[in-house]
């Protein structure tokens, strides 16, 4: 079966000058068209602009430019089903809601091949599966990292593939993670309000307002930035505080957009960075005499960010029907409150 699909991008603020660049930031991430599947699409005049093709990568775009792209068909995925065990939450034939466990890819790539998400949906969903993207596969519309732990959705029809994606393009989508945090990030603190794009609103809820792009010199990592990349909003509110005086926290995260890494680029950009987050800077020795040997050991020892999809809400793309679900703490997060609590 060939299915071609079109997608109307428009172009927002301050865009890079090349079109290629320019379509990277701004097509929704939930598309999943990939920098390496846009280039293709422009190589073979799937872009336009005013109806005519532009396919030069170079050309020159401006803010408001209105661009259609046309893309493929349907081929089948590269990955091979997988009798992976799935802790599935939710199911019918439009879509599927799973808790992701620490350590599962999403998708496949070169250094995971296999025993990915993208692995098991292949085999639990089968032949329900629609083409999305250009391959045929579950229609992912919204991603966590491998050493993420919790709630995902996954559609199984083109229809509902195109309902997610509209919900999460408009950030209509309710997401709550739970975070364990060096720090304390409270109203209070005269440090925190001297940061750019930090705010607290009503009810001490911590606001960062940045945009986020690719870090100059490490392509595998996000920045916050202030020119450029996507507008970023993390809320967060502080749920338990451990140690005398407090040095670390559990938050209830919450987005209003979902980039890349958001919240550990964001907390990390207000000084709380993730406990156990290796990549943005969360290994900082706590005090023993604040919170225990204990507890200083147990974080030492986390091997990941603790961070959890917990929450996860939206409008059925077919029923119209309001779905919300709630996953709780895997057991090395519930060991790690355990230990700063005693």
């Amino acid at each position: 079966m060939s299915v071609m699909r079109r997608l109307s991008v428009v172009i927002g603020p301050n865009p890079p000058s090349r079109l290629d660049k320019a379509l990277s930031r701004d097509v929704p991430e939930g598309v999943g068209l990939s920098r390496s599947r846009l280039a293709k699409i422009i190589a073979e005049g799937g872009i336009s602009r005013g109806g005519v093709v532009v396919a030069d990568p170079r050309a020159r775009v401006d803010e408001g430019d209105v661009l259609e792209i046309c893309f493929g068909e349907v081929a089948e995925v590269a990955a091979a089903a997988e009798a992976i065990v799935l802790d599935v939450i939710y199911e019918d034939d439009a879509l599927i809601v799973v808790n992701k466990p620490v350590g599962m890819v999403v998708h496949p790539a070169p250094g995971t091949p296999s025993g990915t998400l993208v692995n098991a949906l292949l085999a639990h969903c089968g032949d329900t599966l629609s083409g999305i993207g250009g391959e045929r596969r579950p229609g992912i519309v919204h991603r966590i990292d491998k050493d993420t732990s919790g709630l995902i959705v996954a559609a199984k029809s083109d229809v509902a593939h195109q309902g997610l994606a509209a919900q999460f393009e408009a950030h209509t989508v309710n997401r709550h993670y739970k975070a364990v945090v060096h720090g304390l990030p409270d109203a209070g603190d005269p440090r925190l309000r001297g940061i750019r794009g930090v705010s607290f609103e009503p009810g001490n809820i911590l606001k960062v307002t940045t945009h986020l792009a690719r870090h100059k010199t490490d392509r595998q990592k996000q920045a916050v930035v202030f020119t450029g990349g996507r507008h970023a909003i993390t809320r967060a509110r502080v749920e338990e505080a451990f140690g005398a005086p407090p040095v670390a926290a559990l938050l209830d995260c919450w987005l209003e957009t979902g980039r890349t890494h958001q919240i550990r680029v964001h907390m990390a950009h207000v000084g709380c960075g993730l406990i156990g987050d290796q990549t943005y800077g969360g290994r900082r020795k706590l005090s023993e005499k604040s919170i225990g040997a204990g507890a200083v050991a147990a974080v030492a020892a986390f091997p990941r960010q603790a961070l959890h999809a917990a929450i996860l809400g939206f409008d059925h793309p077919v029923s119209g029907e309001k779905l919300e679900f709630e996953a709780p703490l895997p057991e090395d997060m519930q060991a790690l409150l355990q230990a700063l609590r005693g």
